[in-house]
Protein backbone atom coordinates (compact mmCIF):
# COMPACT_ATOMS: atom_id res chain seq x y z
CA UNK A 1 0.00 0.00 0.00
CA UNK A 2 2.44 2.18 1.01
CA UNK A 3 4.91 1.80 -1.93
CA UNK A 4 1.46 2.40 -4.35
CA UNK A 5 0.81 5.39 -2.64
CA UNK A 6 4.94 7.16 -2.98
CA UNK A 7 4.53 5.95 -7.15
CA UNK A 8 0.91 8.21 -7.47
CA UNK A 9 3.10 10.81 -5.24
CA UNK A 10 5.81 10.53 -7.63
CA UNK A 11 3.57 10.65 -10.86
CA UNK A 12 1.23 13.40 -9.17
CA UNK A 13 4.35 15.00 -8.75
CA UNK A 14 5.97 15.04 -12.32
CA UNK A 15 2.29 16.26 -13.74
CA UNK A 16 2.44 19.22 -11.49
CA UNK A 17 5.85 19.97 -12.83
CA UNK A 18 4.91 19.30 -16.44
CA UNK A 19 1.64 21.52 -16.55
CA UNK A 20 3.92 24.54 -14.65
CA UNK A 21 4.64 26.53 -17.60
CA UNK A 22 1.39 26.02 -19.17
CA UNK A 23 -0.29 28.30 -16.44
CA UNK A 24 -3.98 29.14 -16.77
CA UNK A 25 -4.51 26.88 -20.00
CA UNK A 26 -4.07 23.47 -18.53
CA UNK A 27 -5.91 24.86 -14.97
CA UNK A 28 -9.00 22.22 -14.97
CA UNK A 29 -5.89 19.60 -15.34
CA UNK A 30 -4.12 21.08 -12.41
CA UNK A 31 -7.20 21.40 -10.13
CA UNK A 32 -7.75 17.48 -11.34
CA UNK A 33 -4.10 16.73 -10.29
CA UNK A 34 -4.46 18.72 -6.75
CA UNK A 35 -7.60 16.32 -6.08
CA UNK A 36 -5.43 13.48 -6.61
CA UNK A 37 -2.45 14.55 -4.07
CA UNK A 38 -4.92 15.32 -1.43
CA UNK A 39 -6.55 11.71 -1.89
CA UNK A 40 -2.79 10.74 -1.38
CA UNK A 41 -2.56 12.73 1.35
CA UNK A 42 -5.78 11.21 2.85
CA UNK A 43 -4.73 8.01 2.21
CA UNK A 44 -1.60 8.26 3.54
CA UNK A 45 -2.73 9.36 6.98
CA UNK A 46 -5.72 6.75 6.62
CA UNK A 47 -2.60 4.24 6.50
CA UNK A 48 -0.43 5.67 9.21
CA UNK A 49 -3.68 5.74 11.60
CA UNK A 50 -4.40 1.52 10.45
CA UNK A 51 -0.52 1.08 11.04
CA UNK A 52 -0.61 2.28 14.73
CA UNK A 53 -3.63 1.03 15.63
CA UNK A 54 -2.82 -2.77 14.17
CA UNK A 55 0.27 -2.35 16.24
CA UNK A 56 -1.52 -1.91 19.83
CA UNK A 57 -3.50 -4.59 18.69
CA UNK A 58 -0.25 -6.68 18.53
CA UNK A 59 0.86 -4.86 21.61
CA UNK A 60 -2.94 -6.10 23.33
CA UNK A 61 -2.71 -9.05 22.03
CA UNK A 62 1.66 -9.99 23.53
CA UNK A 63 0.29 -8.66 27.30
CA UNK A 64 -2.66 -11.09 27.19
CA UNK A 65 -0.65 -13.74 26.23
CA UNK A 66 2.11 -12.52 29.11
CA UNK A 67 4.61 -10.22 26.83
CA UNK A 68 5.30 -6.97 26.34
CA UNK A 69 4.13 -4.76 24.15
CA UNK A 70 6.76 -2.82 21.44
CA UNK A 71 8.47 0.09 23.54
CA UNK A 72 7.28 3.23 23.48
CA UNK A 73 10.83 4.90 22.31
CA UNK A 74 10.83 8.48 21.40
CA UNK A 75 13.52 10.09 19.00
CA UNK A 76 15.71 11.95 19.78
CA UNK A 77 14.75 15.80 20.20
CA UNK A 78 16.42 17.37 16.81
CA UNK A 79 14.24 15.01 14.42
CA UNK A 80 11.72 14.07 16.66
CA UNK A 81 8.09 14.18 14.68
CA UNK A 82 6.31 15.03 17.29
CA UNK A 83 7.87 18.26 18.40
CA UNK A 84 5.49 20.83 17.70
CA UNK A 85 7.56 23.81 20.10
CA UNK A 86 7.62 27.03 17.92
CA UNK A 87 10.32 28.85 19.90
CA UNK A 88 12.72 28.68 16.90
CA UNK A 89 10.44 29.81 14.41
CA UNK A 90 8.76 32.93 16.31
CA UNK A 91 11.63 34.07 18.65
CA UNK A 92 14.23 36.93 16.62
CA UNK A 93 17.64 36.30 17.57
CA UNK A 94 18.90 38.97 20.67
CA UNK A 95 22.13 40.15 21.35
CA UNK A 96 23.05 38.28 24.75
CA UNK A 97 24.65 40.82 27.09
CA UNK A 98 26.34 39.09 30.03
CA UNK A 99 26.21 40.65 33.19
CA UNK A 100 28.60 40.75 36.28
CA UNK A 101 27.08 38.00 38.78
CA UNK A 102 28.92 39.96 42.11
CA UNK A 103 26.43 42.65 41.62
CA UNK A 104 23.37 40.43 43.21
CA UNK A 105 25.61 38.13 45.54
CA UNK A 106 25.01 39.64 48.92
CA UNK A 107 28.78 39.83 51.58
CA UNK A 108 28.21 37.97 54.62
CA UNK A 109 31.41 38.70 55.91
CA UNK A 110 34.80 40.01 54.84
CA UNK A 111 38.50 38.94 55.49
CA UNK A 112 42.03 40.65 54.90
CA UNK A 113 44.49 37.76 53.25
CA UNK A 114 48.26 39.07 54.27
CA UNK A 115 51.14 38.38 52.22
CA UNK A 116 53.82 36.79 54.46
CA UNK A 117 55.92 39.56 55.09
CA UNK A 118 59.67 37.60 55.00
CA UNK A 119 59.27 37.08 51.45
CA UNK A 120 58.48 40.30 50.57
CA UNK A 121 61.43 42.13 49.00
CA UNK A 122 62.71 45.16 51.03
CA UNK A 123 61.37 47.51 48.63
CA UNK A 124 58.31 46.11 48.29
CA UNK A 125 55.32 48.52 48.60
CA UNK A 126 51.92 48.02 49.99
CA UNK A 127 48.97 48.86 46.50
CA UNK A 128 46.02 47.68 48.56
CA UNK A 129 43.92 45.20 47.75
CA UNK A 130 42.55 43.03 45.09
CA UNK A 131 38.93 41.52 45.97
CA UNK A 132 37.59 38.18 45.03
CA UNK A 133 34.09 37.24 46.15
CA UNK A 134 33.87 33.25 47.00
CA UNK A 135 29.96 31.52 47.41
CA UNK A 136 30.05 29.39 49.94
CA UNK A 137 27.53 28.11 52.65
CA UNK A 138 27.85 26.53 56.26
CA UNK A 139 24.88 23.82 57.18
CA UNK A 140 24.69 21.76 60.30
CA UNK A 141 22.72 21.91 63.36
CA UNK A 142 21.87 24.58 65.74
CA UNK A 143 20.18 22.94 68.47
CA UNK A 144 18.97 24.71 71.56
CA UNK A 145 18.29 23.57 74.62
CA UNK A 146 15.57 26.11 76.02
CA UNK A 147 15.38 26.50 79.93
CA UNK A 148 12.16 28.36 80.79
CA UNK A 149 11.39 29.71 83.62
CA UNK A 150 8.48 28.85 85.31
CA UNK A 151 7.06 31.02 88.09
CA UNK A 152 4.03 29.73 90.58
CA UNK A 153 1.60 31.86 92.37
CA UNK A 154 -0.29 30.48 95.53
CA UNK A 155 -2.48 33.44 95.75
CA UNK A 156 -4.06 32.76 92.15
CA UNK A 157 -3.17 29.00 92.34
CA UNK A 158 -1.60 29.41 88.85
CA UNK A 159 2.10 28.47 86.93
CA UNK A 160 3.69 30.91 85.21
CA UNK A 161 5.82 29.66 82.04
CA UNK A 162 8.29 31.51 80.01
CA UNK A 163 7.14 30.93 76.27
CA UNK A 164 9.36 29.72 73.35
CA UNK A 165 9.96 32.29 70.75
CA UNK A 166 8.01 32.50 67.36
CA UNK A 167 8.36 29.68 64.94
CA UNK A 168 10.05 26.86 67.65
CA UNK A 169 6.53 25.46 68.56
CA UNK A 170 6.64 21.99 68.42
CA UNK A 171 10.21 19.99 68.61
CA UNK A 172 11.63 22.30 65.76
CA UNK A 173 12.93 25.77 65.06
CA UNK A 174 12.05 28.10 62.22
CA UNK A 175 15.25 27.19 60.03
CA UNK A 176 14.48 23.44 59.30
CA UNK A 177 10.29 23.96 58.87
CA UNK A 178 11.41 26.80 56.02
CA UNK A 179 14.52 24.48 54.77
CA UNK A 180 12.22 21.64 54.72
CA UNK A 181 9.38 23.81 52.80
CA UNK A 182 11.64 25.23 50.38
CA UNK A 183 13.22 21.76 49.48
CA UNK A 184 9.84 20.37 49.13
CA UNK A 185 7.85 22.93 47.55
CA UNK A 186 10.14 25.17 46.08
CA UNK A 187 12.90 22.50 44.75
CA UNK A 188 10.40 19.40 44.05
CA UNK A 189 12.00 17.01 46.71
CA UNK A 190 10.45 13.75 47.75
CA UNK A 191 9.58 13.34 51.48
CA UNK A 192 12.10 10.52 51.64
CA UNK A 193 14.55 12.17 49.93
CA UNK A 194 14.10 15.17 52.73
CA UNK A 195 14.30 12.74 55.54
CA UNK A 196 17.67 11.00 54.12
CA UNK A 197 18.90 14.80 53.64
CA UNK A 198 18.00 15.79 57.29
CA UNK A 199 19.36 12.65 58.89
CA UNK A 200 22.82 13.24 56.98
CA UNK A 201 22.95 16.66 58.56
CA UNK A 202 22.25 15.15 61.95
CA UNK A 203 18.65 15.98 62.41
CA UNK A 204 16.36 13.20 64.19
CA UNK A 205 12.38 13.90 62.85
CA UNK A 206 10.39 11.23 62.23
CA UNK A 207 8.00 10.60 58.57
CA UNK A 208 4.91 11.53 60.15
CA UNK A 209 5.72 14.58 61.64
CA UNK A 210 7.34 15.63 58.23
CA UNK A 211 4.04 14.69 56.57
CA UNK A 212 2.36 16.78 58.93
CA UNK A 213 5.23 20.13 58.70
CA UNK A 214 4.48 20.14 55.35
CA UNK A 215 0.66 19.65 54.68
CA UNK A 216 -1.18 19.87 57.95
CA UNK A 217 -2.24 23.58 59.72
CA UNK A 218 -0.99 26.38 57.29
CA UNK A 219 -4.53 28.28 57.68
CA UNK A 220 -2.19 31.78 57.48
CA UNK A 221 -0.16 30.50 54.51
CA UNK A 222 -3.84 29.49 52.80
CA UNK A 223 -5.07 32.73 53.69
CA UNK A 224 -2.17 34.89 52.31
CA UNK A 225 -2.51 32.67 48.94
CA UNK A 226 -6.61 33.86 48.46
CA UNK A 227 -5.07 37.49 49.11
CA UNK A 228 -2.65 37.25 46.67
CA UNK A 229 -5.12 35.93 44.42
CA UNK A 230 -7.60 38.24 44.80
CA UNK A 231 -4.88 41.00 44.33
CA UNK A 232 -3.82 39.47 41.26
CA UNK A 233 -6.94 39.63 39.51
CA UNK A 234 -6.92 43.16 40.53
CA UNK A 235 -3.90 44.07 39.60
CA UNK A 236 -4.81 43.71 35.08
CA UNK A 237 -8.02 43.20 33.14
CA UNK A 238 -7.08 40.27 31.94
CA UNK A 239 -5.53 36.89 32.91
CA UNK A 240 -3.83 33.77 31.69
CA UNK A 241 -5.78 30.14 32.26
CA UNK A 242 -4.75 27.06 32.10
CA UNK A 243 -5.53 23.45 32.80
CA UNK A 244 -3.55 20.20 33.25
CA UNK A 245 -4.37 16.89 35.11
CA UNK A 246 -3.64 15.72 38.31
CA UNK A 247 -4.59 12.74 40.72
CA UNK A 248 -5.96 12.52 43.97
CA UNK A 249 -6.25 9.51 46.14
CA UNK A 250 -5.85 7.36 42.63
CA UNK A 251 -8.78 9.80 41.19
CA UNK A 252 -8.20 12.09 37.78
CA UNK A 253 -9.01 15.93 38.76
CA UNK A 254 -7.80 18.83 37.08
CA UNK A 255 -5.15 21.38 38.32
CA UNK A 256 -6.43 24.86 37.23
CA UNK A 257 -3.65 27.94 36.47
CA UNK A 258 -4.31 31.66 36.38
CA UNK A 259 -1.97 34.09 36.48
CA UNK A 260 0.08 37.17 35.35
CA UNK A 261 3.47 38.44 35.00
CA UNK A 262 2.59 39.55 39.33
CA UNK A 263 1.62 36.48 40.35
CA UNK A 264 0.56 32.84 39.80
CA UNK A 265 -2.33 30.40 41.32
CA UNK A 266 -3.34 26.77 41.66
CA UNK A 267 -6.41 25.46 42.00
CA UNK A 268 -7.39 21.65 41.95
CA UNK A 269 -11.16 21.06 41.01
CA UNK A 270 -13.04 17.70 40.63
CA UNK A 271 -14.14 18.14 36.74
CA UNK A 272 -12.35 20.72 34.07
CA UNK A 273 -16.03 21.99 32.83
CA UNK A 274 -17.18 25.44 32.66
CA UNK A 275 -18.89 25.37 35.85
CA UNK A 276 -15.19 24.33 37.40
CA UNK A 277 -13.82 27.16 35.76
CA UNK A 278 -16.20 29.70 37.09
CA UNK A 279 -15.92 28.51 41.05
CA UNK A 280 -11.88 28.56 40.05
CA UNK A 281 -12.23 32.34 38.79
CA UNK A 282 -14.68 32.98 42.19
CA UNK A 283 -12.16 31.06 44.34
CA UNK A 284 -15.64 29.88 45.41
CA UNK A 285 -16.20 25.84 46.43
CA UNK A 286 -19.80 26.24 45.89
CA UNK A 287 -21.67 27.79 43.21
CA UNK A 288 -24.13 30.50 43.51
CA UNK A 289 -26.54 31.40 40.92
CA UNK A 290 -28.82 33.89 39.15
CA UNK A 291 -31.79 34.67 37.13
CA UNK A 292 -31.58 37.73 35.21
CA UNK A 293 -31.13 39.43 32.26
CA UNK A 294 -27.55 38.68 31.60
CA UNK A 295 -29.03 34.66 32.12
CA UNK A 296 -31.09 35.04 29.25
CA UNK A 297 -29.10 36.71 26.83
CA UNK A 298 -26.56 33.47 28.25
CA UNK A 299 -29.70 31.07 26.97
CA UNK A 300 -30.04 32.92 23.79
CA UNK A 301 -26.73 31.93 23.05
CA UNK A 302 -27.06 28.17 24.17
CA UNK A 303 -30.36 28.00 21.92
CA UNK A 304 -32.02 26.85 25.22
CA UNK A 305 -35.74 26.36 23.60
CA UNK A 306 -38.27 28.46 24.10
CA UNK A 307 -40.46 26.67 26.08
CA UNK A 308 -37.56 26.20 28.91
CA UNK A 309 -36.77 29.72 28.93
CA UNK A 310 -40.71 31.26 29.98
CA UNK A 311 -40.58 28.48 32.02
CA UNK A 312 -37.71 29.84 33.69
CA UNK A 313 -39.19 33.07 33.93
CA UNK A 314 -41.98 31.89 36.67
CA UNK A 315 -39.19 31.31 39.02
CA UNK A 316 -37.53 33.46 41.70
CA UNK A 317 -35.80 36.34 39.03
CA UNK A 318 -32.45 38.80 40.67
CA UNK A 319 -32.68 36.43 43.57
CA UNK A 320 -29.17 34.70 44.60
CA UNK A 321 -29.41 30.99 45.31
CA UNK A 322 -27.37 28.02 46.12
CA UNK A 323 -26.45 24.96 44.26
CA UNK A 324 -28.72 22.78 45.97
CA UNK A 325 -31.41 25.69 45.95
CA UNK A 326 -31.58 26.11 42.11
CA UNK A 327 -31.60 22.54 41.55
CA UNK A 328 -34.46 21.98 43.41
CA UNK A 329 -36.02 24.18 41.62
CA UNK A 330 -35.30 22.88 38.36
CA UNK A 331 -37.09 19.94 39.76
CA UNK A 332 -39.70 21.16 40.91
CA UNK A 333 -40.96 22.93 38.20
CA UNK A 334 -39.15 21.72 35.40
CA UNK A 335 -38.78 18.27 35.76
CA UNK A 336 -38.98 16.77 31.92
CA UNK A 337 -35.75 19.39 31.52
CA UNK A 338 -32.69 17.07 29.59
CA UNK A 339 -29.50 17.23 31.19
CA UNK A 340 -27.72 18.58 28.33
CA UNK A 341 -29.78 21.28 28.93
CA UNK A 342 -29.96 21.69 32.67
CA UNK A 343 -26.28 21.72 32.74
CA UNK A 344 -26.59 24.79 29.79
CA UNK A 345 -28.82 26.68 32.38
CA UNK A 346 -27.01 26.27 35.53
CA UNK A 347 -23.86 27.38 32.93
CA UNK A 348 -25.95 30.38 32.22
CA UNK A 349 -27.33 31.69 36.02
CA UNK A 350 -23.91 30.85 37.57
CA UNK A 351 -22.03 33.36 35.24
CA UNK A 352 -24.71 35.85 35.89
CA UNK A 353 -23.98 35.31 39.65
CA UNK A 354 -20.13 35.67 38.51
CA UNK A 355 -20.19 38.94 36.90
CA UNK A 356 -23.13 40.84 39.25
CA UNK A 357 -21.30 39.84 42.27
CA UNK A 358 -18.81 42.65 43.93
CA UNK A 359 -17.36 40.66 46.40
CA UNK A 360 -14.44 39.36 44.35
CA UNK A 361 -12.87 40.83 41.66
CA UNK A 362 -14.06 39.86 37.59
CA UNK A 363 -11.74 39.10 35.05
CA UNK A 364 -12.38 41.21 31.83
CA UNK A 365 -10.70 39.26 29.28
CA UNK A 366 -9.08 35.32 29.34
CA UNK A 367 -5.54 34.65 27.73
CA UNK A 368 -6.38 30.94 26.93
CA UNK A 369 -6.79 28.30 24.05
CA UNK A 370 -9.92 28.05 22.22
CA UNK A 371 -11.35 24.84 24.78
CA UNK A 372 -15.18 25.45 24.87
CA UNK A 373 -14.78 25.76 28.61
CA UNK A 374 -13.39 28.79 28.60
CA UNK A 375 -15.98 30.42 26.65
CA UNK A 376 -18.54 33.30 27.72
CA UNK A 377 -16.84 33.39 30.93
CA UNK A 378 -15.74 36.93 30.43
CA UNK A 379 -16.40 39.87 28.17
CA UNK A 380 -13.49 38.95 25.60
CA UNK A 381 -11.04 36.22 24.85
CA UNK A 382 -7.54 36.26 23.85
CA UNK A 383 -6.57 33.14 21.84
CA UNK A 384 -2.66 32.17 22.38
CA UNK A 385 -1.11 32.20 18.86
CA UNK A 386 1.43 29.69 20.02
CA UNK A 387 -1.66 27.46 20.57
CA UNK A 388 -2.77 28.03 16.79
CA UNK A 389 0.38 27.72 15.64
CA UNK A 390 0.77 24.53 16.91
CA UNK A 391 -1.89 23.24 14.96
CA UNK A 392 -0.19 23.83 11.77
CA UNK A 393 2.98 22.36 13.09
CA UNK A 394 0.99 18.95 13.50
CA UNK A 395 0.16 18.77 9.91
CA UNK A 396 2.37 16.45 8.19
CA UNK A 397 2.72 16.44 4.51
CA UNK A 398 3.72 13.35 2.48
CA UNK A 399 3.82 14.94 -1.14
CA UNK A 400 6.64 17.46 -1.81
CA UNK A 401 4.62 20.48 -2.75
CA UNK A 402 2.81 20.94 -0.06
CA UNK A 403 5.30 19.78 2.25
CA UNK A 404 7.01 23.55 0.25
CA UNK A 405 3.34 24.91 0.69
CA UNK A 406 3.43 24.08 4.75
CA UNK A 407 6.84 25.35 5.40
CA UNK A 408 6.58 28.90 3.34
CA UNK A 409 2.89 29.31 5.28
CA UNK A 410 4.87 28.82 8.62
CA UNK A 411 7.58 31.02 7.36
CA UNK A 412 4.18 33.99 6.75
CA UNK A 413 3.02 32.83 9.96
CA UNK A 414 5.05 34.22 12.12
CA UNK A 415 6.58 36.71 10.46
CA UNK A 416 2.91 37.74 10.72
CA UNK A 417 3.35 37.25 14.50
CA UNK A 418 6.34 39.49 14.67
CA UNK A 419 4.38 42.11 13.01
CA UNK A 420 1.85 41.92 15.79
CA UNK A 421 4.85 42.20 18.16
CA UNK A 422 6.05 45.04 16.59
CA UNK A 423 2.71 47.06 16.98
CA UNK A 424 2.26 46.04 20.89
CA UNK A 425 4.86 48.14 21.09
CA UNK A 426 3.89 51.39 18.60
CA UNK A 427 0.53 50.86 17.89
CA UNK A 428 -1.56 52.88 15.26
CA UNK A 429 -4.97 52.85 13.46
CA UNK A 430 -3.07 52.82 10.22
CA UNK A 431 -1.13 49.77 11.33
CA UNK A 432 -4.15 47.94 13.04
CA UNK A 433 -5.72 48.08 9.61
CA UNK A 434 -2.70 46.90 7.38
CA UNK A 435 -2.41 43.90 10.15
CA UNK A 436 -6.30 43.29 9.74
CA UNK A 437 -5.74 42.73 5.87
CA UNK A 438 -3.08 41.10 6.02
CA UNK A 439 -4.76 38.74 8.32
CA UNK A 440 -7.40 37.68 6.01
CA UNK A 441 -4.96 37.41 2.84
CA UNK A 442 -2.98 35.11 4.94
CA UNK A 443 -5.40 32.92 6.04
CA UNK A 444 -8.25 32.79 3.08
CA UNK A 445 -5.52 32.22 0.26
CA UNK A 446 -5.82 28.52 -1.24
CA UNK A 447 -3.08 27.05 -0.54
CA UNK A 448 -4.21 23.93 -2.90
CA UNK A 449 -3.14 21.36 -0.15
CA UNK A 450 -6.52 20.68 1.31
CA UNK A 451 -5.95 19.65 4.88
CA UNK A 452 -4.01 22.76 5.43
CA UNK A 453 -6.30 25.33 3.89
CA UNK A 454 -9.26 23.53 6.17
CA UNK A 455 -6.83 24.54 9.00
CA UNK A 456 -6.97 28.09 7.82
CA UNK A 457 -10.18 28.42 8.08
CA UNK A 458 -11.05 27.51 10.66
CA UNK A 459 -8.22 30.30 12.50
CA UNK A 460 -10.46 32.38 9.66
CA UNK A 461 -13.66 32.00 12.24
CA UNK A 462 -11.46 32.86 15.61
CA UNK A 463 -10.50 36.66 14.24
CA UNK A 464 -12.17 38.62 16.77
CA UNK A 465 -10.10 36.52 19.93
CA UNK A 466 -6.84 36.31 17.60
CA UNK A 467 -6.98 39.72 16.93
CA UNK A 468 -8.09 41.55 19.89
CA UNK A 469 -4.87 42.78 20.35
CA UNK A 470 -5.21 45.53 17.87
CA UNK A 471 -8.05 47.26 20.32
CA UNK A 472 -5.57 46.66 23.57
CA UNK A 473 -2.28 45.92 22.56
CA UNK A 474 -1.53 45.04 26.53
CA UNK A 475 -2.72 42.03 25.95
CA UNK A 476 0.03 39.15 25.37
CA UNK A 477 -0.17 37.04 22.10
CA UNK A 478 0.28 33.65 23.98
CA UNK A 479 -0.45 31.72 26.99
CA UNK A 480 3.23 30.66 27.79
CA UNK A 481 3.41 31.64 31.78
CA UNK A 482 0.06 29.56 32.40
CA UNK A 483 1.55 26.84 30.42
CA UNK A 484 4.94 26.79 31.71
CA UNK A 485 3.29 27.07 35.36
CA UNK A 486 0.90 24.19 34.51
CA UNK A 487 4.33 21.87 33.38
CA UNK A 488 6.21 22.91 36.86
CA UNK A 489 3.06 20.88 38.56
CA UNK A 490 3.10 18.41 36.42
CA UNK A 491 7.19 17.91 37.00
CA UNK A 492 6.19 18.27 40.79
CA UNK A 493 3.50 15.21 40.35
CA UNK A 494 6.40 13.03 38.28
CA UNK A 495 8.60 13.09 41.16
CA UNK A 496 6.06 12.44 43.99
CA UNK A 497 3.38 10.68 41.55
CA UNK A 498 0.45 12.47 42.65
CA UNK A 499 -1.21 13.30 46.59
CA UNK A 500 -3.79 10.84 48.46
CA UNK A 501 -6.04 13.36 50.31
CA UNK A 502 -7.94 16.86 49.71
CA UNK A 503 -5.68 18.19 52.25
CA UNK A 504 -2.37 17.55 50.95
CA UNK A 505 -4.09 18.58 47.48
CA UNK A 506 -4.74 21.83 49.07
CA UNK A 507 -1.50 22.34 50.52
CA UNK A 508 0.01 21.51 47.68
CA UNK A 509 -2.08 24.41 45.79
CA UNK A 510 -1.17 26.77 48.04
CA UNK A 511 2.53 26.46 48.33
CA UNK A 512 3.11 25.95 44.75
CA UNK A 513 1.29 29.12 44.46
CA UNK A 514 3.46 30.93 47.04
CA UNK A 515 6.31 29.83 45.12
CA UNK A 516 5.85 30.52 41.54
CA UNK A 517 4.49 34.09 42.91
CA UNK A 518 7.25 34.87 45.18
CA UNK A 519 9.79 34.02 42.10
CA UNK A 520 7.78 36.33 40.05
CA UNK A 521 8.39 39.18 42.77
CA UNK A 522 12.31 38.49 43.25
CA UNK A 523 11.87 37.25 46.36
CA UNK A 524 13.10 34.31 47.94
CA UNK A 525 10.77 31.92 48.82
CA UNK A 526 12.87 30.81 51.44
CA UNK A 527 13.64 33.43 53.48
CA UNK A 528 9.71 34.38 52.43
CA UNK A 529 8.75 30.99 54.88
CA UNK A 530 11.36 31.54 57.56
CA UNK A 531 9.92 35.17 57.58
CA UNK A 532 6.20 34.04 57.81
CA UNK A 533 7.14 31.30 60.34
CA UNK A 534 9.34 33.29 62.76
CA UNK A 535 6.74 36.06 62.48
CA UNK A 536 9.46 38.67 62.05
CA UNK A 537 7.83 41.09 59.26
CA UNK A 538 10.33 41.79 57.16
CA UNK A 539 8.98 40.92 54.26
CA UNK A 540 5.89 42.97 53.54
CA UNK A 541 2.17 40.73 52.57
CA UNK A 542 2.21 40.05 49.45
CA UNK A 543 -0.55 40.98 48.24
CA UNK A 544 0.75 44.39 48.94
CA UNK A 545 3.78 43.71 46.65
CA UNK A 546 1.85 43.41 43.47
CA UNK A 547 -0.81 46.18 44.18
CA UNK A 548 2.29 48.28 44.79
CA UNK A 549 4.22 46.56 41.11
CA UNK A 550 0.54 47.07 39.13
CA UNK A 551 0.67 50.74 40.06
CA UNK A 552 3.99 50.98 38.46
CA UNK A 553 2.70 49.30 35.33
CA UNK A 554 -0.19 51.91 34.82
CA UNK A 555 2.37 54.08 34.52
CA UNK A 556 3.75 52.77 30.92
CA UNK A 557 6.20 49.99 32.89
CA UNK A 558 6.57 46.78 31.01
CA UNK A 559 6.12 43.51 32.81
CA UNK A 560 7.24 40.76 30.59
CA UNK A 561 8.90 40.36 27.33
CA UNK A 562 7.13 38.39 24.81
Amino acid sequence: MTQKLDSSKKWGEEILQTIEPKGIADESMRRTVEILLNLIEQLQAEVKELLAENQQLKDENNRLKGEKGQPDIKGNKKGFTNNHSSEKERQTPKKHNKGSKNETIKINREQILEYPLELLPADAEFKGYQEVIIQDITLGTDNVLFRKEKYYSPSVGKTYLAELPCGYEGEFGPGIKALVMSLYYGGNMTQGKLLEFLEDIGISISAGYLSNLLIKNHTDFESEKDEVYASGLESSHWQHFDQTGARVGGVNYTTNVVCNPLYTIYLTTAKKDRLSVVKVLQNATELELILNQLTDNLLETFQIPTKWKNALKLLPQETVLSEAEFNALLDTYLPKLGSQHRTRIIEAAAIAFYHQQTDWPVVQTLVCDDAPQFKLLTDNIALCWVHEGRHYKKLTPYVACHQKALDKFLDDFWDYYRDLLAYKDAPSQQMAEKLQSEFWKLFDTKSGYQQLDERKQLTLLKISELLLVLEHPELPLHNNPAELAARTMVQRRNISYATQTLEGTKAWDTFMSLVATTRQLGISFFEYIRDRISHVGNIPPLATIILEKSVLNSFGLSWLPE
